[in-house]
């Protein structure tokens, strides 16, 4: 009787260790695959940061998000300026409107003139 609780004790921790290694694996590959979607959305922020006046409308999404995160500019509200002038799109008009109007108070508060 002995020998037979043995062995399902055996067989017991043989399917915990399987579980542990599986959700080891899991748990791995969640934090991987993480990681590529932040690593390739911030790729994404840093190429298209730049493209203000693109034909495509997510890449200028994409620079109104990195004029939002950086540290403001002067230059920066004159640029806004021009693309809100530029810009067709409501969602994007009003995007960099609230970007203006951000930036401006920044640069308001550490005693920048806004042009």
């Amino acid at each position: 009787m002995t020998i037979r609780v043995f062995r399902v004790r055996e067989e017991e921790e043989e399917h915990v260790e399987w579980a542990l290694k599986w959700a080891g694996l899991v748990v791995l590959g969640v934090a991987a695959a993480t990681a590529g979607v932040l690593y390739l959305a911030r790729d994404q922020m840093a190429r298209h940061r730049r493209d203000l006046f693109s034909p495509h409308p997510l890449r200028r999404l994409a620079a109104l998000g990195y004029m939002r995160s950086h540290p403001p500019q002067p230059e920066d509200v004159t640029l806004l300026r021009d693309f809100l002038a530029w810009e067709e799109r409501p969602l994007l008009r009003k995007r960099a409107a609230g970007v203006l109007r951000s930036l401006e108070r920044s640069l308001e508060a550490e005693g920048e003139a806004v042009s």
